[in-house]
């Protein structure tokens, strides 16, 4: 009852947040108890929306912290953050997986994915919802097609989007917040992919810089190799002189591109990068931290953070840490070949690392490690996790659950 009084008179005083998120310190190791759970699939996407937590994926039922109650959602459902309560009236049917999500004015949230419908009517791959009754906001008419919504990022009257469509512009796209029209002054595309189709995986803003990772090789044209800068500061974006040919090196033959998550600092000075890609060394599996405002190039991480060969998918960086999230085993192990090299220290499933000197910190909650991490939302209350396994911090938390500051 006290983290509960705790967690509402944080939420009640922190101003409405559509950026990172600073934290004076590092989050507990022991999760609230009173968060829901769901009860099969994965969550994929975590929005907040004033005291409103939004959660997205693959999955058809969530319960009750004390699973004395089960209810049926389509892939996406909401609760209070406080109290860890379901909302009873956001009871949205959405048809496929949600992969993204944003928070809207006015009470509603953005909603991207691979689907065809929601609510019973035709909405391809974005909508926007209203989170008093789940109904659509019909006067948002984005004109997706050609693919899925990978990841979506609101900053005032704009929208970004990111994914595998090929319109209204391919993979990456800025769109009108209350309309959805694609923006004319946004015309940077990705291209030369290193997959058969050209998709963006993460997109992530602050100080003006909208930071891409995706399977392309080029930017407006221009090299960039699974990841670019985009000047956003004025009304129409251009290509930061911002490049690191990191990303370049091949991992293993499965991963022909292999970043993944990123987030920037709380005051955009820097971003952190995640991979996947393969126990092969180099820029593979591995925490990577670059600076936003450096030119050049051939820019080189400040600092790199290695697991061995597993997966890194997720990543939120709050001032007082990076928290990183995938099924990984160790991190600190740049010599670890699906072993533990030296220095390695052991960190299942979740970590944090500090933002300077690029090691772990001490936290280790743990985490059932399964597929991987694929949400973090850091709140001025704690971070919020979102995964496939039911253990987090080793309790039991099925697929979402939040570390407090208090």
């Amino acid at each position: 009852m006290l983290v509960r009084l705790a967690l509402a008179a944080i939420i009640a005083s922190a101003p409405a947040a559509h950026g990172p998120v600073a934290q004076a310190r590092v989050v507990s190791a022991d999760p609230v108890d009173h968060t829901p759970h769901v009860l099969d699939g994965i969550v994929n996407a975590i929005a907040v929306v004033g005291r409103t937590v939004v959660v997205g994926g693959s999955f058809s039922e969530v319960s009750d912290a004390a699973r004395k109650e089960v209810l049926a959602r389509d892939n996406l459902f909401a609760f209070d953050l406080p109290t860890g309560r379901v909302l009873r009236n956001f009871v949205p049917k959405v048809t496929g997986p949600v992969h993204g999500l944003a928070a809207g004015d006015g009470n509603t949230v953005y909603v991207g994915g691979d689907f065809y419908g929601v609510n019973y009517n035709r909405a391809n791959g974005l909508v926007r919802l209203r989170l008093t009754d789940g109904a659509r906001v019909t006067g948002f008419a984005p004109d997706i097609v050609g693919g899925s919504v990978n990841t979506l990022v609101r900053q005032g009257g704009s929208l970004y989007v990111g994914g595998d469509f090929t319109g209204p512009r391919e993979a990456l796209a800025r769109l009108d917040a209350t309309t959805g029209a694609a923006d004319p002054g946004f015309t940077i595309t990705p291209g030369k992919p290193l997959t058969p189709k050209l998709k963006v995986h993460a997109l992530a803003l602050a100080g003006g810089r909208l930071a891409v990772d995706g399977s392309f090789t080029t930017l407006d044209g221009q090299s960039r190799p699974q990841l670019g800068l985009i000047d956003v500061s004025g009304p129409t974006a251009r290509l930061a002189p911002w490049r690191t040919d990191a990303y370049a090196r091949k991992c293993g033959n499965p991963f022909p591109s292999y970043v993944r998550g990123l987030d920037f600092s709380p005051d955009g000075r820097y971003f952190v990068v995640v991979t996947t890609g393969g126990a092969v060394g180099g820029i593979c599996d591995t925490a990577a931290r670059f600076e936003t405002f450096a030119k050049g190039s051939a820019i080189r991480p400040t600092w790199v953070n290695a697991t061995g060969g597993d997966s890194l998918y997720a990543v939120a960086v709050t001032g007082a840490a990076v928290y990183v999230g995938g099924h990984q085993r160790w991190l600190d192990n740049p010599q670890g070949r699906d072993t533990a090299g030296p220095g390695a220290v052991a960190r299942p499933g979740i970590g944090a690392i500090h933002p300077s000197t690029g090691k772990a910190l001490a936290w280790n909650p743990t985490r059932e490690r399964g597929i991987g991490v694929k949400a973090f939302s850091a709140q001025p209350a704690g971070l919020l996790v979102g995964s496939d396994t039911t253990k987090l911090g080793r309790e039991y938390h099925a697929r979402i659950g939040m570390f407090p500051l208090s």
